[in-house]
């Protein structure tokens, strides 16, 4: 039988367990950007699958837009934080941290600090406007969902699934440090070799560079704070009733999907409840607009390369859109390139400004050379699917660190957004389309990224639906959850057999004394006589 009608079988034997008239019932918490766009994709995907997905989202949401004609239920919750309100906030938040100065680590790192509190003091808001609203919650239970899907990067998810009783999966990509990881999920982190998220560091870390994911791993350990934990520990005890913390209800997931593979990922230590779903929302590359496509295939045989630093960054200035145009219109390729602004005056023939492409038929274009990008996970992992090369110009969050995972995959060459210059990026573009070891290490990504015996989509849905099944997944949870920290590091049995150790000696150090005495009196004794 063909591998073809084995995984129709699979899919088919797999669907039996929700048929389309007994699909579960999926609550949503989401977050926005990027982070809502790869969440709908499994949305979309349970629906079509027989489930009813509702997305909780409040009045203020950016991107979550229940007008639109979907399959997807939205209960909306009032707020008194304005949707114009929330996205400048965010807009700022962006800004601030994309020109925070690294002049010193303390430094940055406070300021950053400073700047996730703002953030997760809004999320607060919007979390208390759900869980204080008991109307509302009192018609999330009656309704008797099956599971909660949460985004842990937006807190409040656990606390509805604890008020729920219903099992709680996580999607996860980025938060600064690894506390979360590591204290919530678990997750073993040896810092000999794994390098903490915002270390901007590889696997393959010389004497100096462990010195520095010890400082890092020691500082997020016992300092940093994404957000203000005592506030949220009071708000969630007030809420339950009961003594408890932000990170004993993160514990509880049952499940965590992690938003990359091991095309992308450091081979690092594992636990079962932790599943890699990178690159769920890649697909094949659908044909181009017509416009575009023209001008794709003028290029000839030097092919195009696609230009975009995402939605999020808007106050590029005149000064810096020039230092890229100019380095742009010396390449013998065609450039498509994504500006919501002011075309910049040193604009090459060869270069074409939108605002809006389809980024991924871009990349999936037989013309395509290379990807000029700013590190977002979503644009990463596409360029992975079609085996491109990058130019990386990272600004913030994940961005430094996926840019330093793929030049570390030798895929990559990464410049620094305030400090290149034209002759910067013309020459990192000479190297990642004229040497050909980046685009055959970015071919050998796609390859180990096609080269999996279930799609990431199909993963990431297989395990809900799991979770669903079986009501949870507490086989697949470690036991540490379980276990003090000194009981986790085995630091009360070091500290008994140490005790032993020294006990032992000690009563062999009296007997030797005793000894010695005794044999001391017994010689004075046989002299004297």
């Amino acid at each position: 039988m063909s591998m073809k009608w084995i995984s129709v079988l699979l899919l088919l034997q797999l669907s039996c367990y929700f048929s389309p008239g007994s699909g579960g019932k999926v609550l949503v918490w989401p977050t926005e950007y990027s982070h809502w766009i790869n969440m709908k994709i499994i949305l979309d995907e349970l629906v079509q699958r027989g489930h009813e997905v509702s997305v909780l989202t409040s009045s203020a949401s950016i991107l979550v837009d229940p007008s639109k004609p979907s399959a997807i239920k939205y209960e909306i919750y009032p707020t008194s934080l304005t949707k114009h309100d929330f996205e400048v906030l965010l807009r700022k938040l962006f800004d601030k941290w994309t020109y925070l100065p690294k002049d010193t680590f303390w430094t940055y790192f406070s300021q950053l600090q400073e700047l996730l509190w703002e953030y997760f003091d809004c999320i607060e808001k919007l979390c208390k406007d759900v869980v204080l609203n008991k109307k509302l919650i009192t018609k999330l239970q009656e309704s008797r969902f099956d599971l909660l899907l949460a985004d842990a990067v937006g807190p409040c998810g656990e606390l509805l699934a604890e008020l729920l009783k219903i099992p709680l999966v996580y999607s996860l990509r980025y938060i600064p440090g690894h506390k979360i990881e590591k204290y919530s999920g678990g997750l073993p982190f040896p810092p000999s070799y794994v390098p903490v998220i915002s270390s901007e560091l590889s696997d393959q870390m010389t004497f100096m560079e462990r010195v520095k994911n010890m400082i890092y791993v020691l500082y997020f350990d016992f300092w940093f704070q994404t957000l203000n934990e005592k506030r949220w520990d009071q708000f969630y005890t007030e809420v339950l009733g009961r003594s408890t913390t932000l990170s004993e209800l993160m514990g509880k997931a049952e499940l965590w999907l992690i938003r990359t593979y091991w095309d992308f990922e450091f081979p690092r230590p594992l636990l079962p409840h932790f599943e890699f779903v990178g690159g769920l929302h890649c697909k094949p590359a659908k044909p181009l607009p017509k416009e575009m496509e023209e001008f794709a295939q003028s290029s000839g045989e030097n092919g195009i390369v696609v230009f975009t630093l995402g939605s999020i960054v808007s106050n590029m200035t005149e000064e810096r859109a020039n230092v890229i145009a100019s380095a742009l219109a010396q390449i013998p390729q065609k450039v498509i390139w994504r500006l919501d602004g002011k075309k910049p005056d040193t604009l090459g023939p060869n270069t074409r400004v939108y605002k809006w492409i389809p980024q991924n038929d871009l990349l999936g274009h037989l013309k395509t050379k290379a990807f000029i990008t700013h590190g977002g996970t979503n644009g990463i992992y596409e360029a992975i699917y079609h085996g491109i090369p990058m130019v990386g110009i990272p600004f913030f969050a994940d961005q430094p660190d996926n840019i330093v995972h793929m030049k570390t995959k030798g895929a990559a060459v990464r410049l620094d957004f305030h400090t290149m210059s034209s002759t910067d990026l013309l020459n990192a573009l000479k190297t990642v389309i004229n040497d050909p070891s980046y685009k055959e290490n970015a071919v050998k990504l796609s390859r180990i990224h096609h080269d999996q015996p279930v799609k990431p989509l199909d993963r990431a849905v297989f395990w809900i639906e799991f979770v669903m099944r079986h009501n949870g997944a507490k086989h697949l949870r470690p036991a540490s959850h379980d276990l003090t920290w000194f009981q986790y590091h085995s630091l009360d049995v070091i500290g008994f057999l140490l005790a032993c150790v020294a006990t032992a000696v000690f009563v062999l150090a009296k007997c030797c004394l005793y000894c010695c005495r005794k044999f001391a009196k017994t010689g004075k004794k046989e002299k004297r006589e």
